[in-house]
C-alpha cells in the first residue's frame, strides 16, 4: 500500500469527499517549496498559483510509476467546507480539474477542464483535497461543471467511469489577516 488512509479518515476526507479506498501510488504536491502532507497548513497566499508539481511515485521502487507511461490521470481539487466548516452548504466547492495528465508528470502537462482558483476560506479552517484518479483512456471533451459550488467528486468520478481514487492528499487553510499575507 502506498500510503495509509488513516489521516484521510481522521480528517474526514474519506466520507465527506471520497469513499474508502486503498492508495496505490504516492502523490507529491508542492506549493512553492512547501510540501503538502495530510492535514498540514498552507496559507492562501502560498497557494495563489496551482501546485508547481504533482508527481506520482511508485511505493515499491521510489521511481516514477512504471505503468504510468501508458496511463493518464485526472486531478480534482475541492473544498468540502464551503462556505463554513460548521455549515458547509456549498459542499464541495471545486477549485481545479485537470484531465489527461500523463502519469508521473505535473498537471500543467494535462488538459485543464476548470481553471485553478486558490484557497479563499472566508471563515474557519477549510480542508482542500487533491484527488487523483487513473483514467481508462483519453478523456476527449469533458464539460466544465455549471458551477463551482455543490460539486460532487464521487458523482464526477462516476460520470467519467474513473472508479476509486489512486491517491489523495489534503491540506488545511484559513483566512489570513490582511497585514500578515506572505
Amino acid at each position: 500500500m502506498a500510503a495509509s488512509v488513516d489521516p484521510l479518515v481522521v480528517g474526514r476526507v474519506i466520507g465527506d469527499v471520497v469513499d474508502m479506498f486503498v492508495p496505490t501510488v504516492n502523490m507529491s504536491v508542492y506549493f512553492g517549496s512547501k510540501h503538502v502532507t495530510n492535514g498540514c497548513d498552507i496559507k492562501p497566499s502560498m497557494a495563489i498559483n496551482p501546485p508547481r508539481s504533482q508527481s506520482v511515485v511508485s511505493p515499491a521502487s521510489s521511481t516514477l510509476w512504471s505503468l504510468i507511461s501508458l496511463t493518464l490521470c485526472v486531478s480534482v481539487m475541492t473544498d468540502p467546507d464551503a462556505p463554513s466548516p460548521s455549515e458547509p452548504s456549498m459542499r464541495e466547492w471545486v477549485h481545479w480539474i485537470v484531465a489527461d495528465i500523463p502519469g508521473g508528470t505535473s498537471p500543467v502537462r494535462g488538459k485543464e477542464i476548470l481553471a485553478y482558483v486558490g484557497p479563499r476560506p472566508p471563515v474557519g479552517i477549510h480542508r482542500y483535497i487533491l484527488v487523483l484518479f487513473q483514467q481508462k483512456g483519453p478523456m476527449g471533451l469533458v464539460e466544465q461543471p455549471s458551477s463551482r459550488a455543490h460539486f460532487n467528486t464521487r458523482f464526477f468520478a462516476a460520470q467519467l467511469d474513473l472508479g476509486l481514487p489512486v491517491s489523495t492528499v489534503y491540506f488545511n487553510s484559513q483566512k489570513e489577516p490582511a497585514n500578515r499575507r506572505r
